[in-house]
């Protein structure tokens, strides 16, 4: 296989390879994926890794079906796990945030204030530009004439030394 996108098939080949990978394979995909990944996520990957490898068998192109279904199920798994990381890091837990954004008190507001005054002045600029002054990073970027990466890796840590200092 090249990597490329799998060939046009019928619906019902591929209805009829679904069924036959799920009978072929199903026992042993699942519990490989539940030892790796627990039983939650191995069952939600083992029904995608289904529907995106039956186009390839229907085409004939799988030559080691244990493998290619592995391969997809493990692509699939860390995609989600970290889609998971990503989305936790960035919003916290999502059972916490209340529906409506609550207001900040005035000791909030000053606080802050001196948290970000103190940022380191690189960082701070970047946090300001961004957030009071609503430049994209590339605008930033263009701006302070550094590269777009620099901008980036600037706000994260200035946005996790804001974070760590409200937490305190």
């Amino acid at each position: 296989m090249d990597g490329s996108a799998p060939p046009a098939a019928s619906s019902a080949d591929i209805t009829a390879s679904l069924d036959s990978l799920f009978r072929r394979y199903d026992r042993w995909l699942r519990g490989a994926l539940r030892r790796r990944y627990g039983r939650e996520l191995a069952d939600e990957v083992a029904q995608e890794t289904y529907l995106r490898a039956a186009p390839y068998d229907v085409a004939g192109e799988v030559r080691h079906p244990k493998a290619f279904l592995m391969r997809i199920a493990d692509n699939l798994a860390r995609d989600r796990l970290r889609r998971q990381r990503l989305e936790t890091a960035v919003n916290g837990d999502p059972a916490a945030v209340p529906s409506e954004p609550l207001a900040p008190s005035q000791d909030q507001m000053v606080t802050l204030k001196q948290i970000v005054l103190a940022l380191p002045p690189e960082l701070r600029d970047v946090f300001l530009l961004n957030h009071i002054q609503g430049l994209t990073y590339q605008e930033i970027a263009t701006l302070r004439n550094i590269p777009v990466t620099t901008v980036h890796h600037r706000m994260r840590r200035a946005l996790a030394l804001t974070a760590s200092a409200m937490r305190g």
